[in-house]
């Protein structure tokens, strides 16, 4: 075992039948790959919302259509323009529209707080912002504190089939679906603006090292960064992606669109891999149990890139019986561990297999994935995807690689990783060192090149000088009938140092004491990994892809403390 290195890439010789090592890369932008898309599946369905079809040709008319009145609006090559909208249809043609003119996208989150947006539109300098009418009055008080102009508004039922258009208005505001926006300087409607549009626009000249994104960190461990992508890096991502698949074939497939587009994942798994497969996107701006169910139902996806807690809660959902799950054939998880038990039971209902992968904003995201058709190991983040090299390295010292199964920090190099951060060189320097980009994940490899997550650097627990892994404690509790969620946390303690504590969720109905559950991890952790505090809780705080906000359940314990 001592023998294998890294750099032999051990992982190539477990691909999938039909995936390359290394990948000879169209130089081609996103924007041309819808443009070929449109002309070799003209009449595809490229977006479905609600039963409104649209197909690639009609997608790609109406980018070009808004392109022109964005640059009436005069956005040009190298503007930063935000947009802070669900899965909607004029979410997918304003990301593309912004990159024609060769401008920066910048994805936000509609849950963000005025504080965290007001940080993320001025860092990246957004001169223009789409939004919707539900948080139209919040930005219009926002903008003055911004180097916002203009604000487009659209609203969730801005495209519906009859006589669901005719409805919705009616319903909107008392379903709080809509909103009145108030009167102000600068703000214009989507479809007013569609209508003056001029028409006319210069397509940018863009090459593959122009920045094409700002993509904001989740700040799960801090303050929010902007991770500058370029053209080529999200283009040379979603030609890694659809390489690890080649069973699936251009225009055959139906997405599940319901990875939020606003993050890193949903944006390459799903919005940007439609696009270039020519697959029709299936778009669920809330993805929660219900509605992933009903668009199953109705629409038929093939293939599903979806969050552990997506896959949860469909499976806990007393509708699934009712709902014909096998059209699925696909199936992507990534951002946190998904439980073994949920595996089983989704590939059950679905007969499909789920390739379990691992990514992070930095590199556009996706690094690892399961082979689809082949050896895949539960608990395993899966094998380097073609051109990605990895490395585990020393935690003492960042620079001494580890032995096969010994654990230290991943580094990972490929053309999917970033340029750097934003206005933020030494954060750049730390994390990017000789294109190794250190991920701040502890991780090991094991001889046949899968690679395991063992926890986040920045979550290990220091207790009485052993180093304790949240993960190996959360594990045990996702193992315990009762247990829905779980989470630990250090907490500070006067003797160890720190000490753990676990935030567990249970199964509806249940009800558990911590004794009961102290007496549960007897035997199963060791003495220095054992909890000193379980707190119950109805739900955990999360990111909108399902990841724990640790360091809000850490901010809480301390603030408590004081």
């Amino acid at each position: 075992m001592s023998d294998i290195k890294y750099e032999n890439k051990p992982w190539v010789s477990n691909y999938e039948e039909g995936v390359p090592e290394t990948i000879t890369y169209e130089e081609t932008c996103l924007t041309d790959f819808l443009e070929k898309s449109a002309e070799q599946f003209p009449d595809t369905m490229s977006l479905m919302f609600q039963g409104y079809k649209m197909s690639f040709k009609e997608l790609n008319d109406m980018v070009d259509r808004f392109a022109a009145a964005l640059s009436d609006f005069g956005v040009n090559k190298g503007d930063s323009v935000a947009i802070l909208l669900p899965n909607l249809i004029t979410c997918v043609v304003s990301y593309y529209a912004v990159l024609k003119l060769g401008g920066i996208v910048v994805m936000n989150n509609p849950l963000y707080t005025d504080r965290e947006l007001e940080h993320q539109f001025n860092d990246s300098g957004a001169k223009l912002l789409i939004t919707l009418d539900l948080l139209g009055n919040r930005m219009i008080d926002l903008r003055p504190k911004t180097n916002i102009k203009q604000i487009i508004i659209t609203t969730i039922g801005e495209y519906l089939p009859f006589p669901k258009n005719f409805l919705f208005p009616l319903v909107a505001k008392k379903k709080k679906l809509g909103a009145d926006v108030k009167p102000a300087e600068d703000v214009y409607r989507w479809k007013e603006v569609l209508k003056n549009s001029s028409l006319k626009f210069s397509k940018a000249d863009m090459r593959f090292d122009d920045t094409a994104m700002y993509q904001y960190t989740g700040g799960t461990t801090g303050v929010s960064k902007g991770v500058i992508l370029t053209h080529g890096n999200l283009s040379k991502q979603v030609q890694q992606i659809a390489a690890w698949f080649p069973t699936f074939q251009k225009g055959d497939e139906v997405m599940l669109g319901a990875l939020p587009f606003f993050h890193v994942f949903g944006l390459s798994t799903t919005m940007n891999l439609s696009i270039y497969l020519g697959w029709g996107d299936v778009l669920v701006p809330k993805p929660q149990p219900q509605p992933l169910l009903e668009a199953i139902k109705k629409f038929k996806p093939t293939f599903a890139p979806l969050v552990p807690t997506m896959y949860i809660g469909i499976i806990h959902d007393p509708d699934i019986n009712k709902v014909d799950m096998t059209t699925i054939k696909g199936c992507f998880s990534g951002s946190a561990p998904l439980p073994v038990e949920i595996i089983k039971e989704f590939e059950e209902k679905t007969s499909a297999a789920i390739a379990e992968g691992y990514g992070l904003t930095e590199s556009s995201p996706v690094t690892h994935i399961n082979p689809f058709n082949g050896k895949r190991k539960v608990g395993s983040i899966g094998l380097p995807i073609s051109d990605t090299e990895c490395r585990i390295v020393s935690l003492d010292d960042g620079v001494t690689d580890m032995p096969v199964g010994e654990e230290g920090e991943l580094a990972v190099r490929g053309p999917q990783v970033m340029q750097g951060y934003w206005n933020q060189p030494e954060e750049t320097a730390a994390t990017i060192k000789d294109g190794w980009l250190f991920t701040g994940d502890i991780a090991k490899m094991d001889e046949e090149g899968y690679f395991y997550i063992v926890d986040r650097k920045k979550d290990m627990i220091l207790s009485g000088g052993y180093n304790v892994y949240p993960r190996d404690i959360e594990e045990v509790f996702f193992e315990h009938p009762k247990v829905v969620e779980a989470a630990a946390i250090g907490i500070p303690h006067e003797k160890r140092g720190e000490a753990v504590k676990v935030f567990a969720v249970l199964a509806e109905g249940e009800t558990a004491t911590q004794e009961e559950m102290l007496e549960y991890c007897k035997d199963k952790l060791a003495r220095y990994k054992f909890p000193t505090e379980i707190e119950f809780r109805d739900e955990l705080p999360k990111t909108n892809v399902g990841k724990v906000l640790k360091k809000d359940l850490r901010e809480e314990e301390l603030s408590k403390r004081k």
